[in-house]
């Protein structure tokens, strides 16, 4: 019986720091008679799959930011958030929580061990999972091991924990979850060993790299060192690659585009993903979203595929300028297999797709989780999503060493270099990476200003390039903005293709001009799309520049550097332990505790 169609609502007991608790209804269940068999602790463990990315408003694809936009921008990356004044606000939620606490208090009642020990391991990956998010969130958090009763007060009311706290009890739990979890084997849409041992690698990265880049601001004032958790990240990350027999996926013809386009996860490299259709959660919306709703990539994205013989795109003289047509020329296989390039074909079609001009604006179209258009009508993609797959880990393994200043060759060489392989790329070289690094990856305009200027700058800057290619879309984007302390890039221009003036242009490299911009009257063509300038396209320029979606106003953006890379503590919550939960730096809430 697939997960979702198991929880028990009787269980779902909710947490709200001080608010009021219910107990279990006794003419339901009963801690007494339940968590016997294997179907009850399955029944009971299923419900915490919830904690499982969702499809959420069916944009889950849609990472807004520096890399890709839609009609709207989160308010996160606007800088409109505002202070959160209950729980429900900003995802202030410990029921979950409360429920695995339960669980493990009660699960050894079922005296079949081998039974036990798989989904007490269950519940020891989504105690950690849950305690992840809330870290990446808000930062200190209580940590709670034991579920709480309405009557224990002074537990919760409790103070927050330090993120030292948080995040050992993180890696404790992953330990926990992988050695209980071993022997049942690899999983894809279920939580195994390795799935554990992957959101170790994720979590310690994270957190490492926050230390590293926030070390003497308001977020990290004691400066502790996050090189212990760099070290554990490589260890575990290392013993995944090594020891949990995936291997990336590597079909004939475009292995990273059928990688996401299928129903079926790639078992071979996904170890965690979410399935869609009718009877497992419903579907979303991956199709529709590329061809009619504005969601589009960024030329900042565009920009960093590199040239097929390795050499940097934004090395090119001319770049800036360069058209449609002449900037897909000979780059990196996965820009063509992340967006549409000139000669896309939807899978399952013969004709070549030209770019929807009129939904992106100018900008470019994503085809990342498309399938064949059987899947193109409203909420009708069932495209599954990866959560946990090996290339991140690769990219875990290397980052990790490089920021340590301990990356070698070998090291590149079973992480990126596997990357790489994929598509047929060159060969990352540490030498010559960290001999000449990158300078537009460095600039205040196009890249993330902020790395750590070392021996190691040049590889680190490659590895993060690869990174932000490789996991376009995946949902860890964010994360890397807020421990690479490079919120700021929020505020830089949005831009899209550049376009010389009004004319005609061939955007699908057959020689034919399909697409026609201008200004005044319209001008008369067979077989044109009409975009007038300043109505269905704007241009940085006026008549010229770069695309900018909706006019240069409309995505007006602030960054808080003091403030927006955590969230607020709800004031609500705040009130009701009487001050015991501080709140977080820059977030003013008028109470005087």
């Amino acid at each position: 019986m697939y997960k979702y169609l198991c929880i028990i609502p009787a269980i779902a007991i909710a947490l709200s720091s001080c608010t009021d608790m219910n107990q279990i209804p006794e003419d339901r269940m009963s801690p007494e008679t339940y968590f016997r068999s294997e179907a009850e602790l399955a029944q009971y463990t299923n419900s915490f799959y919830t904690l499982e990315p969702n499809v959420g408003d069916f944009r889950w694809f849609m990472e807004s930011g520096e890399l890709i936009q839609h009609e709207t921008l989160p308010r996160e990356i606007a800088g409109t958030r505002p202070l959160p004044s209950a729980a429900g606000d900003v995802g202030w939620n410990w029921g979950t929580l409360r429920n695995i606490n339960y669980y493990l208090q009660n699960s050894s009642k079922c005296t079949d061990t081998y039974v036990r020990n798989r989904y007490d391991g269950v519940a020891y990956f989504f105690r950690a999972f849950f305690y992840y998010n809330m870290l990446t969130k808000f930062g200190e958090v209580p940590w709670y091991d034991q579920p709480i009763g309405s009557a224990d007060t002074e537990l919760l009311c409790k103070p927050r924990d330090s993120r030292d706290v948080i995040i050992g009890h993180i890696i404790d739990d992953c330990d926990r979850a992988f050695d209980l979890l071993l022997p049942y084997g690899k999983k894809t849409t279920e939580i195994c060993a390795w799935t554990a041992l992957a959101l170790k690698s994720r979590a310690t990265l994270f957190e490492g790299t926050f230390r590293k880049y926030h070390a003497g601001t308001t977020f990290n004032a004691t400066s502790l060192s996050g090189d212990r958790l760099l070290e554990i990240c490589a260890d575990a990350s290392r013993k995944l690659i090594d020891e949990g027999g995936y291997r990336l996926y590597t079909d004939t013809g475009e292995p990273y585009r059928n990688l996401f386009a299928t129903i079926e996860p790639r078992a071979e490299e996904v170890i965690w993903a979410r399935i869609y259709g009718d009877q497992v959660g419903g579907r979303h919306n991956a199709n529709d979203e590329s061809k009619t709703r504005f969601a589009s990539m960024t030329k900042r994205f565009a920009n960093l595929f590199l040239m097929t013989d390795g050499s940097r795109f934004t090395d090119k003289n001319g770049w800036q300028t360069m058209g449609y047509i002449d900037e897909c020329k000979n780059r990196d296989p996965r820009m063509a297999q992340s967006i549409l390039c000139p000669g896309y074909k939807q899978m399952g079609q013969d004709k070549v797709q030209a770019i929807a001009l009129n939904y992106t604006e100018g900008c470019y179209q994503f085809i990342k989780y498309v399938m064949s258009d059987d899947y193109d009508a409203f909420r009708q993609s069932r495209a599954s999503m990866p959560i946990f797959r090996l290339a991140e880990v690769y990219l875990n393994y290397a980052e990790a060493l490089a920021e340590l200043g301990t990356i070698t060759q070998d090291d590149i060489d079973i992480s990126v270099n596997r990357l790489r392989d994929r598509v047929g790329m060159p060969h990352l070289s540490v030498a010559d990476a960290n001999s000449t690094p990158d300078p537009y990856m460095m600039s205040e305009e196009w890249g993330y200003p902020n790395v750590t200027r070392s021996a190691n700058t040049g590889v680190i800057l490659e590895i993060r390039r690869e990174r932000l290619i490789e996991l376009s879309l995946e949902l860890v984007h964010y994360n890397d903005i807020l421990r690479w302390r490079e919120g700021k890039v929020y505020e830089k221009p949005f831009y899209g293709m550049y376009f010389p003036g009004p004319g005609k242009y061939d955007m699908t490299g057959d020689g034919k001009a399909n697409v026609c911009i201008y200004t005044g009257k319209k001008p008369s063509g067979i077989g044109l799309k009409f975009l007038e300038i300043d109505k269905d396209i704007f241009l940085s320029e006026g008549d010229k520049g770069y695309a900018v979606r909706f006019g240069s106003d409309a995505f007006k953006r602030t960054w808080n550097e003091n403030r927006d890379y955590l969230y607020g503590i709800p004031t609500n919550e705040r009130s009701l332990s009487n001050g015991a939960l501080s709140q977080n730096p820059g977030w003013n809430d008028g109470l005087s505790f």
